[in-house]
């Protein structure tokens, strides 16, 4: 499993309330969801490779 590294974010209200039924639509945590939105993001962005974890 890759080393992970936690840090605050703040977010607004309404933003909070749609990441938390999203989630739930989807079993996953909101800590899970996040991830998965930034990793999904980074992918289309071609940030890194499809199919990677996200590490370089």
């Amino acid at each position: 499993m890759a080393e992970k590294k936690t840090f605050v974010l703040r977010i607004d209200v309404d933003t909070m309330k749609a990441i938390e039924k999203w989630a739930a639509d989807e079993f996953r945590s909101i800590n899970g969801q996040l991830e998965w939105i930034i990793s999904k993001s980074l992918k289309d962005a071609g940030r890194v490779k499809k199919g990677g974890d996200g590490s370089t």
